[in-house]
């Protein structure tokens, strides 16, 4: 049997657990707390992040990360990507040398703006042969619900890809394999930004049109970014570019959409981030990724946007003003 250590018992390091043991893992799951490891062990649920959803019984946790990592043929990283630097120093001498380390965080490191399986290999002190990735359409509650999603799993080495692949396959969680890491990354992270903005314009009311807009020219400016960086175009329009920016975009358990909506109808950041219970990537990433399109000269008028309302205190009117009186160009990536 598969042995898989979730590093993480938020909502979708939970649901991703539950489909590993649904695809015949065994799971250890590590926790922080240790009433949820407690919930998790006696309860069979998540009751903090996954309420009503019953966890497998091939699933347990530990507030023990050596525990966790003991066997561990991969080990999938879900906390914030904020965090994963401190985190990884810790758990890095606890890993199996030879387990594969599977990021399901979808972030740009604020400072260097490294991506996640960048911060993964500098801190674990791995090659990218090891180091995959899991993106796409996603949103945690409902596969937990055992709805029906594909994904992408990406790593350099494709025989490494499709070891995850099988063990993560089942019949409501389709994966597919991809060795464009950068792109699939960069598609995870931006649509978060881009999900921030279009949630801002829904808060407004701006209406269909305006939401379509942004979706579409916030795929244009992550293509843009990842030519850039040498990622592949192709990528941008499958699952982890625009699957995952059409889901964060339109649906109300998109914790990104939902921070800008509420940003859009009038409340402050601080009272925003007040009543948001767990992290919304994008508010800290969008710093970052537009550090990263600086960094690379590429132009991003609308993460641009989305930093100057969610950090510079910029009134969403005005920027989307700006942001309209941008001079005319010609339609093109």
């Amino acid at each position: 049997m598969t042995r898989c250590a979730v590093y993480g018992t938020g909502s979708w390091g939970t649901a991703f657990a539950m489909v590993l043991a649904d695809a015949g893992c065994e799971v250890t799951m590590w926790g922080r707390r240790a009433a949820l490891v407690d919930a998790v062990n006696t309860g069979r649920t998540n009751p903090d992040y996954l309420p009503g959803i019953e966890l497998p019984a091939s699933v347990r946790a530990t507030t023990d990360p050596a525990e966790a990592a003991d066997g561990a043929q991969f080990t999938v990283l879900a906390v914030p990507s904020q965090t994963l630097r401190g985190n990884l120093a810790e758990w890095a001498p606890l890993l199996p040398a030879d387990t594969v380390l599977v990021s399901l965080m979808k972030g740009v490191e604020l400072g260097t703006a490294k991506r996640m399986s960048e911060v993964i290999e500098e801190v674990a002190k791995v090659s990218a042969d090891q180091v995959a990735v899991l993106t796409g359409p996603n949103l945690a509650r409902e596969i937990a619900a055992r709805q029906p999603a594909a994904a992408v799993v990406a790593c350099r080495d494709e025989s490494v890809a499709k070891r995850l692949q099988a063990a993560c396959h089942t019949p409501y969680f389709r994966p597919y394999t991809n060795t464009d890491v950068v792109g699939c990354e960069l598609g995870g992270a931006v649509k978060n930004v881009i999900a921030l903005a279009v949630g801002i314009a829904d808060g407004m009311g701006l209406g269909d049109n305006a939401k379509a807009s942004l979706i579409t020219r916030g795929l244009a400016e992550t293509t843009r970014l990842g030519l850039a960086m040498g990622a592949d175009a192709h990528t941008f329009a499958g699952l982890a570019g625009m699957g995952d920016l059409v889901a964060t975009c339109s649906s109300p358990l998109s914790r990104n959409h939902t921070f800008g909506t509420n940003l859009g109808r009038g409340m402050t950041l601080a009272e925003t981030i007040a009543v948001t219970k767990q992290t919304a990537e994008g508010v800290k990433s969008c710093e970052s990724v537009l550090d990263l399109a600086r960094r690379h000269d590429v132009d991003m008028p609308i993460t641009e946007t989305v930093v100057d309302i969610v950090h510079e205190g910029k009134p969403p009117l005005v920027a989307l003003k700006e942001l309209m009186s941008r001079s005319a160009k010609p339609e093109r990536h």
